[in-house]
């Protein structure tokens, strides 16, 4: 299963993990960037400077629940 960890940047603690998304969406033509992003927006609400904000795509196996993470080039 695809899902996106959203991450803030703290200027005094670092990057911090706000949480986890999966990828419900069945038609891969609705899924950009941009969408992606409002839902880091409406996790941190409308006071959240989005430059502060993003997200790293992942796969959870269904079975173990582990978190891959991997490159796209």
């Amino acid at each position: 299963m695809v899902a996106y960890e959203f991450y803030w940047r703290d200027t005094e603690k670092g990057y911090e993990l706000i949480g986890i998304l999966p990828e419900r969406r069945k038609d891969p033509g609705r899924i950009s960037e941009e969408s992606i992003m409002n839902w880091g927006r409406m996790i941190l609400g409308e006071q959240a400077d989005e430059n502060d904000i993003f997200f790293i795509k992942v796969t959870i196996d269904k079975t173990s629940g582990d978190i891959l993470r991997f490159k796209e080039y």
